[in-house]
């Protein structure tokens, strides 16, 4: 059983389908339904996505504009795509139909109430308890939390939080002569509070324009958005959707696991703490837990369970949790030297150069500090400020 139909969810049950398990996808809101979301879908995103499937994108991006709290604007360019822009309720649809087609059942206006692994609703070891708000109770030899930042399967678990931040975002209709002037552009604005930032992702004739900061600042994080729109020259345009999201980080010593449940995505925490991209995070770390929940569902005894779900573990701790302690460096810095971060990206090629090769995937931030001297040497200067 998979309990979230979002991007993690909908990739674990397709997982977990394709490896020929009877497999359910619980979601508690009926489909397509909206989330907030910058919507962009980077090449560790493109490259988790089941085979043949076709990306909904709204735009493609080969440029973008970097301004520090609205000055010292910038714009760079690429030749070849640096990632596409898609909007989430069709994005999110098109997984569930995908793993729908391989197999898995899903159920939609479902929610989780409780979750049991021992009890007398449990008949045996081998079996979990999901008890649904209906007071319905549905049994799995396997069950993954996907079901985002708060997430009840996730409190099951135990799950920690280290970082948590607030995204507010507004989706803006605009005419087709303000559209063009964005097409195939965003733009990202390093903010005025600490690790804050702004962005306009533009799809077709609607842009989603957002910002994001640290939980406790939220009336200047609603400052900064109003600011942001009217300096854009948005803001006599009236926002089809307004809207507000927390992000929450993992903390290092988290557990992704308890017993037979296993936590992925938004749930378990897992996103790039710099960026608070999570998309790729969802999909890449749903696809193993769809995985490991398959053999967890084989297993016969609590040992070989528990094995498995650590094994699951060291999976996710030896990839994203690589990804995320270089990105959790990476904020840390950003929140002290925004204007450090902005110039490097404007003005120096290599650093422009390391970020469009993160984006299209063909590298990692991870990746870049580990077999890069002068950014290995760069960070590690950086982090005693």
């Amino acid at each position: 059983m998979v309990v979230g139909a979002g991007p993690a969810g909908a990739s674990a049950a397709y997982a977990a389908a394709v490896a020929g398990r009877r497999t359910l996808l619980l979601e508690k809101a009926e489909l397509p339904r909206y989330k907030t979301c910058g919507g962009g879908i980077i090449g560790p995103s493109r490259d988790a996505l089941p085979p043949g499937f076709e990306l909904p994108l709204r735009d493609r991006v080969h440029a973008v504009t970097f301004s520090l709290n609205g000055r010292l604007t910038r714009t760079r360019r690429s030749k070849t795509m640096l990632f596409g822009l898609i909007n989430r309720p069709e994005f999110d649809q098109a997984l569930v139909d995908s793993a729908e087609a391989a197999g898995a059942r899903v159920r939609t206006g479902v929610q989780v109430s409780r979750v049991e692994q021992h009890g007398t609703a449990v008949p045996d070891r081998r079996t979990v308890a999901v008890v649904l708000s209906g007071g319905e109770t549905v049994l799995a030899r396997a069950v993954v939390g996907a079901d985002g930042s708060a997430s009840r399967i996730g409190a099951h678990v135990g799950v920690k939080m280290d970082q948590v931040d607030l995204g507010l975002e507004a989706e803006i209709p605009v005419p087709e002569t303000v559209a063009e002037d964005w097409a195939g552009r965003v733009l990202i604005d390093w903010g005025p509070m600490p690790g804050s930032y702004g962005w306009v992702f533009p799809k077709g004739d609607t842009l989603t324009v957002g910002v994001i900061s640290a939980r406790g600042e939220g009336a200047g994080t609603k400052r900064y958005l109003e600011d942001f729109v009217g300096r854009l020259g948005l803001a006599g345009f009236e926002p089809s959707i307004s809207s507000g999201h927390l992000t929450r980080c993992r903390a290092d010593d988290s557990p992704l696991s308890r017993g037979r449940v296993l936590v992925c995505g938004d749930a378990a925490g897992l996103l790039e703490p710099w960026t608070r991209e999570g998309i790729s995070f969802a999909l890449r770390s749903g696809r193993l837990a769809g995985e490991w929940a398959v053999r967890i569902a084989e297993a016969h005894d609590a040992v070989d369970a528990r094995r498995q779900a650590l094994n699951y573990a060291f999976a996710i701790k030896a990839g994203l949790g690589v990804e995320m302690g270089v990105g959790a460096r990476m904020h840390a810095v950003f929140a002290r030297r925004p204007g450090l971060l902005h110039a490097a990206l404007t003005g120096f090629r290599p650093a422009w150069n390391a970020f469009a090769k993160v984006t299209r995937g063909s590298t990692s931030l991870g990746e870049i500090v580990r077999s890069n001297g002068v950014a290995r040497r760069t960070l590690a200067a950086l982090d005693k400020g």
